[in-house]
């Protein structure tokens, strides 16, 4: 046997080389089946996150989740509201192919005009239960061996359509509705989510049905997909955080008015609702209880965390809660403000803590970049609408492709029936109502203000094209004109909601952040005990 003598140097850098070997070897058996974390909003527009530019809300545990890992500064929701967005995720098809087009629940055809609002357009009927034939992303995770869980809203049909009807092992919250019925401290209404203490949180009650269920989740991996109500009007709060928010609104100065009138609707033009700060803060308080419990339970190193919102923030209408500027207008708008989200992918062994990525990314997209980190085979006859970000995450890029967004609906808070196409940095919208089309470069015009599409009439018909090409090629269903569309009618309404409606929200924003407010409910129940 040959010895050799190595200099002490040499034999330290040796020693390095076979420790960095063993802890790669480590790490890569880590790989191995990866657990998967996914954290769902609703209704958090995309600067709703002090990560994300809001110097108003305060959000340090949904912060962390971007601090180590990529955003995705392109990042989409499937729809501008809330149920297509979500089926969407689950099937990896956009919502003119899985045809769940709006919030289910909403009023179509004849029956739109029990609104009130006296539009031109009789709105589509739309699948009212997430397709039993699709293969959803719980159930694929299922069948490759994972254990899967999920906590919150699902609002992707009645009874027989609920979370456990579509892979999911264990449901806690989720049924048919789509707002916190009974609102955010218990007792609320909810049949798959008991009341176990009067005044309890519901999101943290959420993220204690998480934790439980890591702790006790046996020897599988899993996909645990926690779906919270917030941050979804009705708006709560307790008195400590709205009285710590508006204390902040009035530091950083309080302006003189609050909204600019847009097409059917007043629109929020700033963030300084103490209300909802304190519910933004509440379900971040709730986020971070499930991070430290994926570190004290040793699983943080093997677990996929992924956080983004269902679509934009609500600027207009339900809540009228946060203003997503610079970006224009926001929930159920067809508008950057109503589509475009925080996005976050964590991926502990890759090496993307604090990177970020233009390329543009859409909820489509998850349910292939889940099944690739897990090593499962991908399933392109599901998610026939998304791709794959792992190309991204390796530092690549994808090629080009274009995103499209389909909602032929009169939304409640101001947006117009409407379908999008976006191809690079331009952005088509075409009108339902008049069939008009609007372009904008997003890269120089993120804000949306000048309309181009006179000026670039090749781009226009081109995306135009693309767009209808696909729409009609999966069978999309389109509004159809009202017969009995009345013109004064709805002057008549518009003038109503400039001359009383406007005024109202003013005075309500000034009622919430003067200093003797008091909801006269024991804040909404957050106060009341056993």
């Amino acid at each position: 046997m040959i010895k050799l003598k190595l200099p002490y140097q040499l034999w330290a850098v040796l020693l390095l080389l076979t420790i960095g070997a063993c802890n790669s070897k480590e790490k890569d058996a880590a790989v191995e089946s990866p657990n998967v974390l996914f954290i769902l909003a609703d209704d958090l527009g995309y600067h709703d996150l002090s990560c994300m530019g809001s110097k108003y809300y305060e959000t340090p545990n949904i912060d962390r989740i971007a601090a180590e890992g990529i955003t995705f500064t392109n990042g989409y929701a499937a729809c501008q509201v809330c149920s297509p967005s979500r089926a969407s995720i689950m099937s990896g098809k956009f919502p003119a192919r899985h045809g769940i087009t709006d919030w289910i629940g909403a009023r179509t055809g004849t029956e739109w005009r029990k609104a009130g609002r006296h539009n031109q357009l009789l709105p589509p009927e739309y699948v009212w239960n997430l397709p039993r034939e699709y293969t959803t992303l719980p159930e694929a995770m299922k069948e490759a061996g994972y254990s899967t869980f999920f906590a919150g809203k699902w609002h992707l049909g009645e009874e027989g359509s609920w979370p456990t009807d579509h892979g999911f092992d264990i449901n806690k919250g989720g049924w048919d509705k789509g707002s916190p019925i009974g609102g955010y401290f218990s007792p609320w209404e909810n049949p798959n989510l008991e009341n176990l203490e009067n005044g309890e949180n519901l999101s943290m009650r959420l993220a204690k049905e998480t934790v439980n269920f890591l702790e006790n989740r046996g020897d599988k991996p899993f996909f645990a997909y926690l779906s919270f109500y917030a941050v979804h009007g009705p708006i709560q709060t307790t008195q400590e955080k709205w009285s710590k928010y508006r204390d902040k609104a009035e530091a950083m100065g309080i302006a003189e008015s609050g909204f600019e009138m847009g097409h059917f609707l007043p629109i929020r033009q700033v963030q300084d609702n103490p209300v909802y700060a304190g519910l933004v803060e509440a379900m971040d308080d709730a986020v971070g209880r499930v991070l430290d419990a994926l570190d004290e339970l040793g699983l943080a190193d093997n677990t996929i965390v992924i956080f983004t919102s269902d679509n934009g923030g609500v600027a207009a209408g339900d809540a009228f809660a946060t203003s997503n500027l610079p970006l224009r207008a926001g929930k159920g708008y067809q508008f950057e403000g109503g589509i475009r989200e925080p996005y976050f992918i964590k991926v502990p062994w890759m090496d993307i803590a604090g990177q970020t990525s233009d390329v543009p990314a859409i909820g489509t997209d998850f349910y292939p970049t889940i099944l690739d980190l897990a090593g499962i085979d991908l399933k392109p006859g599901e998610h026939q609408d998304g791709v794959s970000l792992l190309p991204v995450l390796n530092g690549g890029t994808l090629d080009a492709r274009p995103l499209i967004w389909h909602y032929p609906h009169y939304g409640n808070q101001g947006g117009e029936p409407s379908s999008i196409i976006r191809d690079g940095v331009w952005k088509l919208i075409h009108y339902y109502e008049d069939g008009r089309e609007e372009l904008y470069n997003l890269e120089k015009d993120l804000e949306e203000n000048t309309d181009v599409a006179d000026s670039y009439p090749d781009i226009r018909d081109r995306l135009s094209t693309q767009l209808f090409t696909y729409l009609n090629g999966v069978g999309a269903r389109f509004p159809e004109k009202d017969p009995e569309y009345d013109p004064a009618a709805e002057k008549a309404y518009l003038e109503k909601i400039v001359n009383e409606r406007w005024p109202q929200l003013e005075k309500q924003r000034l009622d919430f952040l003067s200093k003797d407010y008091d909801p006269g409910n024991n804040w909404w129940g957050s106060m009341v005990r056993d």
